[in-house]
């Protein structure tokens, strides 16, 4: 019976249609002769360990996988084996008498059991498919650590670890900062030349090519509304700067900072983002530019702030002032000569104008332009 399974095996699948010698022979020889011992032994005792015998059938998953088949061959293997073996174990109990019954059960009993075999081999196949991804991930991993590295790594270096895991190194490229835990969502829609890893806490996803045609797009529709920053492009060897500035962008979003959801180029964010890393040297400034502010009320300090930054921006005109604040001119005049009294000559010289604007656009939730106008 081995012998007429292995022959029909050899005929019907063209991926077996040959010489069942070395390793790949001996394992197709053992399976369908394990195959058969196995079952001998289930009708004897259906209760019994199958015990290595399962391992068989997972060895021969894990070799497809690794000779570059799907599992497609395989299984039509066990079903070849599956209908010579019925046809002679049909014959042997038609000429013992077996009745109709019986017959029956062993029909079922040989389908199952090949079902089992080929759940075996899904297993293996799966556990090297498995193991492959894992170990491209680490060699990604190691080459986006590479990229990422101050001093730069070698560029020699980098291409030894693009050919590890299997990129091609791009002549340009930007870095992608997201939350870790939106980080497989957000790859899962992005082309197979982008690789990512998680850098720092962070999800980092190395976009190749990002003023390509459309690339920028896909990268916006992948993220979706996720928060996440594009740090501008670089050379290979000088990602660093790329992913410095995306991951401050990124976590400027967390912390409110920069408002925007979905996905941000920080080139369009650099005085945000300026402002988001000094911000420990803009509240010092804060407390001493807009000292003046402190005695008032907390509404009243957050109206005299908002008029204080549309005066800036407005150089003092009151006409501009009333429409920005939504005001009546003669108030937002009155307001201006409010300005006079508590900030004096401050508001003649250039450089306290200057560092009174960057405390304002710096300052804390007491002088928010989002209360009372």
């Amino acid at each position: 019976m081995a012998g007429q399974i292995l022959d029909t095996i050899g005929g019907e699948i063209p991926e077996y249609a040959m010489p069942l010698e070395g390793t790949f022979g001996r394992g197709v020889h053992r399976g369908v002769r394990e195959a058969l011992r196995q079952f001998v032994g289930l009708i004897r005792d259906p209760d019994a360990d199958r015990g290595p015998g399962h391992e068989v059938y997972v060895a021969l998953g894990r070799g497809e996988f690794e000779s570059g088949r799907s599992l497609d061959s395989l299984q039509a293997a066990y079903r070849a084996g599956a209908r010579i073996a019925w046809r002679n174990i049909a014959a042997a109990g038609l000429d013992h008498g077996l009745d109709g019954k019986t017959l029956s059960l062993l029909a079922e009993s040989i389908f199952v059991y090949i079902d089992e075999l080929s759940a075996d081999s899904t297993e293996g196949f799966a556990g090297a498919q498995s193991e492959q991804l894992g170990e491209r991930l680490q060699q990604e991993r190691q080459l986006i650590v590479a990229l990422l590295r101050s001093p730069p790594t070698e560029i020699s270096d980098l291409e030894v670890l693009s050919r590890n895991a299997g990129w091609r190194l791009p002549a340009r490229a930007s870095t992608v900062s997201c939350q870790e835990r939106d980080l497989a969502e957000i790859t899962r829609f992005l082309p197979i030349d982008v690789i990512s890893a998680t850098v720092d806490g962070h999800g980092c996803i190395v976009l190749p090519d990002p003023s390509g045609p459309g690339r920028l797009r896909q990268l916006r529709k992948a993220v979706s509304e996720r928060p996440a920053a594009i740090g501008p492009d670089s050379a290979p060897g000088e990602l660093a700067g790329s992913w410095r500035l995306a991951r401050s962008a990124q976590r400027a979003i967390s912390e409110g900072a920069i408002a925007a959801p979905g996905l941000i180029r920080v080139d369009e964010h650099l005085v945000d983002l300026t402002l988001f890393e000094s911000r420990e040297l803009i509240s010092m400034l804060g407390r001493s530019r807009l000292a003046p502010l402190e005695g008032l009320t907390p509404k009243a300090r957050s109206r005299m702030a908002r008029t204080t930054k549309a005066w800036l921006e407005h150089r003092g005109n009151a006409a501009e002032m009333a429409r920005e604040l939504e005001i009546h001119p003669q108030t937002a005049r009155y307001r201006v000569a409010r300005l006079r009294e508590l900030f004096g000559d401050a508001l003649d010289d250039p450089r306290a104008r200057f560092e009174l604007e960057l405390a304002l656009r710096g300052s804390r939730p007491a002088y928010s332009a989002s209360v009372e106008k």
